[in-house]
């Protein structure tokens, strides 16, 4: 089995280091394709307006000048002698839960290989949002590899991903693995802290809040917060089919040509 590795904390993260060692329980065929600098955040962003430069670094390890979307599709297309059987990405350092899977340049990779017809994971080592806190890598390093056995042993459809939240805790205190649904946190805990340089011109850096939300049964987050592994199947299919369907009635024939007045609906529930 030839596998490709990518992630978006970049070639030279620890993470990298990690799934190195779970890809090799599983093939001595691994390749490496991932980003030179860190690109965590840029979900399924491509580069289009810049041109990607990759550096081989040895025989199987490339650094592209791109985010971990741009490395999967140069790696298969053109990097690699033939296309991998399977696609790692990660192992990223911190959790990719809830809503961050559509901002996470992890699942992004993945994403891409399954896009290229590539069975394809992602793997994340959940920990708090704080750079001076450390990774527990023992969960994904001593677990990695037998969850993915059991994935591949199944098999799964062309259409989706699984996404493995390893939780924050040492590998003899993991309670289990659990299959996932995405969870969705209570509030967006995303925002800007205004700061001023040192010439006086304000300037904005995201941060996150640390903002407790309820753990629903039967989700990543709730999973990973009991010291389960969280396994979700992800698709790229971001239909609403219930609104879909409801809205038949409102349109399916000849295109409207003038404004309705009524008064806005619009649900701030989920």
């Amino acid at each position: 089995m030839r596998i490709l590795l990518t992630n978006d904390d970049g070639v030279d993260a620890y993470g990298m280091t990690v799934l190195r060692e779970i890809a090799a329980h599983l093939s001595d065929d691994v390749w490496v394709c991932a980003p030179l600098y860190e690109q965590s955040g840029k979900g399924r962003g491509i580069t289009l307006h810049d041109p990607l430069r990759a550096h081989r670094l040895d025989e199987r390890t490339f650094a592209v000048t791109g985010t971990p979307t741009d490395c999967v599709q140069i790696a298969i297309n053109d990097l690699m002698p033939a296309a991998p059987d399977l696609v790692l990405s990660g192992v990223n350092r911190g959790f990719n839960l809830a809503q961050d899977v559509t901002l996470s340049g992890t699942v992004a990779g993945a994403l891409q290989g399954m896009s290229l017809g590539i069975p394809s994971i992602a793997l994340s080592q959940c920990l708090d949002f704080d750079l001076d806190v450390e990774a527990q890598w023992e969960a994904a390093r001593v677990y990695g590899a037998p969850v993915i056995s059991s994935l591949l042993t199944k098999g799964w459809a062309k259409n989706l991903i699984f996404n493995i939240n390893f939780p924050d805790c040492d590998d003899e205190a993991v309670t289990g693995v659990e299959m996932t649904r995405q969870g969705f946190r209570d509030l967006h805990d995303l925002h800007a802290v205004k700061r001023v340089d040192p010439r006086g011109r304000p300037y904005y850096w995201l941060d996150f809040h640390g903002h407790a939300c309820e753990l629903v049964d039967g989700t990543d987050l709730k999973a990973v917060a009991e010291n389960r592994i969280s396994v979700t199947p992800l698709h790229l299919d971001l239909t609403h089919y219930e609104t879909l369907q409801a809205y038949k009635g409102v349109f399916g024939g000849a295109a409207p040509k003038r404004i309705v007045a009524t008064e806005v609906k619009l649900e701030t529930g989920r």
